[in-house]
């Protein structure tokens, strides 16, 4: 049986080179409405998880969350899927970096860009000043990741750096760690938390 993961599995095959021939008709049979673009699974597994916190099954109410594996391609996927394609609605959450990315691709596939919400560095950035280092660095010692933590503190390339920017790049220096704690952060935010592009992201939807 079709469901959402299949219908993203046909839209990232179509980015690709390929037919889509199936994307209108799940579309159609899954009842979706919107397209979710996100530049990669990091954002997808923070998406996912608010998505579970405030008890929203995203993929019941039409909206397809779909991280297109960097934000060069969005003008392809929201060709395919805004009103050039198969018309559906667009959103997107992007670092403030890869805005211009994101404004073409929409203004070129006739989205507003009002839907597309921006953070300030980028995600890992606004959920780590949201909790603040002090209970970041209580969730890394948590997953059992202090010594590496502590490893790159003490690298003297580092020292004198703020302390938010070098946990972005703990963050970023292990394959699959940015997927991880894209989660773990998200979950540990308090209600009112919530960074304002993700929490302004779901109250679009």
């Amino acid at each position: 049986m079709a469901d959402m993961g299949a219908f993203r599995d046909e839209i990232i095959g179509w980015a690709a080179g390929g037919s889509g021939g199936q994307a209108r008709e799940l579309a159609e049979r899954l009842g979706v409405r919107t397209a979710v673009l996100l530049e990669g699974p990091s954002d997808f597994a923070a998406v996912e998880t608010l998505a579970a916190r405030r008890g929203r099954d995203l993929a019941a109410e039409g909206v397809c969350v779909l991280p297109m594996g960097g934000a060069m391609s969005v003008a392809r996927f929201a060709g395919l899927l805004g009103p050039p394609g198969i018309g559906l609605r667009l959103a997107g959450l992007c670092d403030v970096r890869e805005q211009p990315f994101y404004d073409r691709g929409f203004e070129r596939a006739r989205a507003p860009r009002r839907d597309i919400f921006v953070c300030a560095a980028d995600l890992e950035d606004e959920l780590i000043r949201a909790l603040g280092t002090a209970r970041v660095e209580e969730i890394v010692e948590g997953e059992g990741d202090l010594r590496a933590w502590q490893t790159l503190l003490r690298q003297p390339a580092h020292q004198g750096r703020p302390r938010e920017r070098l946990m972005r790049r703990f963050l970023g220096t292990k394959k699959g760690r940015k997927i991880r704690y894209g989660h773990l952060l998200v979950e540990a935010l308090e209600p009112e938390q919530v960074p304002a592009p993700l929490d302004d992201l779901f109250a679009c939807l």
